[in-house]
């Protein structure tokens, strides 16, 4: 069985959100660590978190994804901005390490806000070597992103440029969007075994953790990231569920950030990929 799910409101605590996954189909999921545009974070609440464990162990998930705020910039050009974000790292991190051991933290690399790209890089890559701990078990990964404007990782060198720096480099990942790189130029829909062989010559596949699974608004390198529901968009139906069922990808976590309306279109959108590829 693949895991799969969606992104979710933390608003109700983890026990909500391990419930609302059940009820979808779901057998893992993605949050927010905190409010997407930042801002402190909701104290943790040991009973909550037992009874999130309860519904995890009875939903069957073991994998979840959490996502740091959109207003992570560790490559900004300003300093009380790379403070944020440090700050940021360091206390989702930790609280990532208290509450729910071994899982998983995808962050956006950041932009570099016109200091350019190799700067960005090593702004991005000295964040991670002050946050970043050998005690830590949670796996950070970095995002593939669209390269709209000064986004760094709009392409997988970027990434691994980065990846390259960083001293724990075990505790650091890749989370792969389709909808990113379609975005960025990599043809995930008539060329997906090609895409990866160079992610695995550029990264490696060692270092893939994650996907998340969006259609495109957007043709192929339009650098825009508009995401669509499964099918409605310029990847398409089938080239996504090419996606969850291929051989190299199949044993990853997979998770849904389509605009929807309400849990339901979530549910569709699983069961049609589950079914795609089981």
């Amino acid at each position: 069985m693949i895991t799969i799910g969606c992104h979710l409101s933390a608003a109700k605590g983890y026990a909500a959100m391990a419930r609302d996954a059940a009820s979808i189909g779901a057998n893992t999921f993605q949050f927010f660590t905190r409010n997407p545009r930042g801002g402190k974070a909701k104290a943790l609440d040991p009973r909550d978190l037992e009874a999130y464990r309860a519904a995890a162990a009875e939903a069957g998930i073991t994998r979840i994804l959490a996502h740091a705020p959109y207003t992570l910039n560790p490559a900004s050009s300003k300093p009380e901005t790379v403070a944020f974000a440090l700050q940021t790292l360091t206390d989702d991190l930790a609280r990532m390490d208290e509450a729910t051991p071994n899982q998983l933290y995808n962050m956006h690399p950041g932009c570099h806000v016109g200091q350019g790209t190799e700067a960005g890089i090593a702004l991005v890559a000295d964040a991670l070597n002050q946050v970043l701990r050998p005690e830590l078990t949670t796996t950070l990964l970095l995002e593939t992103m669209a390269g709209k404007g000064s986004e760094i990782g709009g392409g997988f060198e970027e990434l691994a440029a980065i990846i390259n720096r960083v001293e724990l480099s075990d505790h650091v990942g890749v989370c792969l969007d389709t909808c990113h790189v379609w975005d960025g130029g990599y043809d995930v829909a008539d060329n997906l075994d090609g895409v990866l062989e160079e992610f695995d010559r550029v990264v490696g596949l060692n270092r893939l953790k994650a996907i998340h699974v969006n259609d495109s608004l957007n043709p192929l390198g339009a650098r825009k990231d508009r995401h669509a529901r499964i099918g409605e968009g310029h990847i398409g139906t089938e080239a996504l569920c090419r996606v969850v069922s291929h051989p190299v990808l199949r044993h990853l976590p997979f998770y849904l950030e389509t605009p929807q309306d309400n849990l339901q279109g979530y549910a569709a959108e699983i069961a049609l990929l589950r079914e795609a590829a089981e």
